[in-house]
């Protein structure tokens, strides 16, 4: 694969400011790639040719739009064994995880789009109208560098399926796999400019693409500054906007009658230790009955033991590196400030020199108050803020007690959590061992965003609406 190219209508042409972004191993701290440093011409020729791709791939049948789809998703399937690799080597991913979430994961998320794509409603017949739904234009889809396949596909395919040109900004640590996306569009035979790839800074290509005239949404993910700042740049031209923001998500438990937490306590470790705590909707703080914190903590303590750390390319390993040395030394400055505030250690703590990697342990802070830094800012790594309540008010009013509303989990006796968590502020909750739904709208309340991604509601974010009052003569 050449990395040095960026893909725009249909060909892969060199960057217009023949400059480079470098790519990191973290595991290894090797540079073992590049990829062009676009600029606002790259962006200009990719608006240029997604905006006159648009009408003819809006017009193209929906029946046409995901029999291409199937061809991609057949290539994208064949290339697993490279997405693996170039996941581990570009994020530091553990094998184990790259190849069922990162990777295997986003061929599910894809066959969901296209099965559920003719369902989608887009005409509706009311009293005295008809409502039509359609594609919107040019959706400039800027993504993150933790999931990098899973951020991208949750937008590029509802959008072109639903009759969108795309053009695609990469985060600049993890760009690498979108370049086997733009190959596998290529083989399937998509309409050239129907999706186009731009590599680059955000500051540079996310600004750009915010602010040209002829995108006419965008769809970010990311943290909420950064969203924020994104969102302020697209209104000045009114465009379209979904965000999918931070998060610091509650995980309640509640009292068990055997006193056994092992299985709720795995399901949060899961959550906000594997891929290293760089999920957003991680359950970062645990909430748990303040009558069994001693033997909820030695519990916790025996488990995480479990959580091992060290070459992502050993399938037996459950944690590999933190994406960057900026997030290592964000994370440890995390860790540092819980200390100070008088959170208590029960496991991890401070890591060790990143010489050879940006390994952090898991990390469990107990007596921690919900007002401490650690248990309001979203630190993205493998930090876990245990928290005592008194009773379910007091477990609901903490787990609200924040600024986010991404996600949250209710672990006890169904009746009882369920009727918790229609009490919790947050997009989604997750109810004791509930798997997770491809066909159920992800989005999240208050700071974590605006819109919706995933199932059909992710879908409809990409189309627009028109009434045509149609029952005179």
């Amino acid at each position: 694969m050449d990395y040095e190219k960026l893909y725009i209508n249909g060909e892969w042409i060199p960057g217009a400011s023949g400059d480079f972004i470098e790519v990191e191993n973290p595991a290894t701290r090797e540079i073992f790639a590049r990829v062009p440093a676009g600029n606002g011409d790259d962006v200009d020729k990719a608006a240029k040719a997604a905006y006159a791709a648009f009408p003819a791939w809006a017009k193209k049948p929906l029946a046409e739009r995901i029999t291409l789809m199937e061809r991609f998703l057949a290539i994208f399937k064949s290339q697993e064994d490279d997405l693996i690799d170039i996941t581990i080597r570009e994020l530091g991913s553990p094998y184990t995880f790259t190849k069922a979430s990162q990777v295997e994961y986003q061929y599910v998320r894809t066959m969901s789009y296209i099965d559920l794509a003719p369902d989608v409603p887009m005409v509706e017949k009311m009293a005295a109208s008809t409502t039509y739904r359609e594609p919107i234009g040019v959706i400039g889809c800027i993504t993150p560098w933790n999931y990098p396949l899973g951020q991208v596909i949750q937008k590029i395919i509802p959008a072109m399926l639903m009759g969108n040109t795309v053009i695609l900004k990469p985060s600049q640590h993890t760009p690498l796999s979108s370049y086997f996306l733009a190959d596998a569009f290529e083989q399937a035979g998509f309409p050239k400019g129907v999706f186009n790839l731009v590599t680059g800074r955000g500051g540079e290509v996310g600004d750009a693409l915010s602010s040209h005239p002829l995108v006419s949404m965008i769809s970010f993910t990311g943290s909420t500054s950064g969203g924020v700042t994104v969102g302020k740049r697209a209104l000045e031209s009114v465009k379209h906007i979904s965000l999918e923001l931070g998060g610091k998500s509650p995980y309640v438990i509640l009292p068990s009658k055997d006193h056994n937490y092992s299985t709720p306590i795995r399901i949060c470790f899961n959550s906000i230790f594997l891929n290293s705590g760089q999920t957003c909707t991680a359950f970062s703080r645990l909430l748990i009955p303040e009558s069994e914190k001693a033997l909820i903590e030695k519990e916790l303590c025996a488990i995480a033991k479990e959580y091992t750390v060290g070459d992502p390319t050993d399938p037996c390993v459950k944690l590999g590196p933190v994406s960057s040395m900026a997030q290592y030394r964000k994370i440890s400055e995390y860790i540092s400030k819980g200390l100070s505030e008088g959170g208590r250690l029960l496991t991890g703590g401070l890591p060790e020199s990143p010489d050879h990697g940006y390994y952090i342990h898991p990390t469990i802070f107990t007596n921690v108050t919900n007002d401490m830094t650690i248990a309001q800012d979203e630190i993205f790594g493998p930090v876990l803020c245990v928290i005592t309540y008194k009773d379910t008010d007091d477990a609901v009013r903490i787990a609200n007690d924040t600024r986010y509303g991404l996600n949250a989990g209710v672990y006890g006796p169904k009746e009882e959590a369920i009727a918790i968590a229609h009490r919790i502020k947050a997009g989604n909750v997750y109810i004791n061992a509930s798997p997770r739904d491809t066909a159920a709208p992800f989005g999240g309340y208050k700071e974590s965003g605006l819109g919706r991604e995933g199932g059909i509601y992710g879908m409809l974010e990409f189309t627009q609406q028109k009434a045509l009052f149609d029952t005179g003569d």
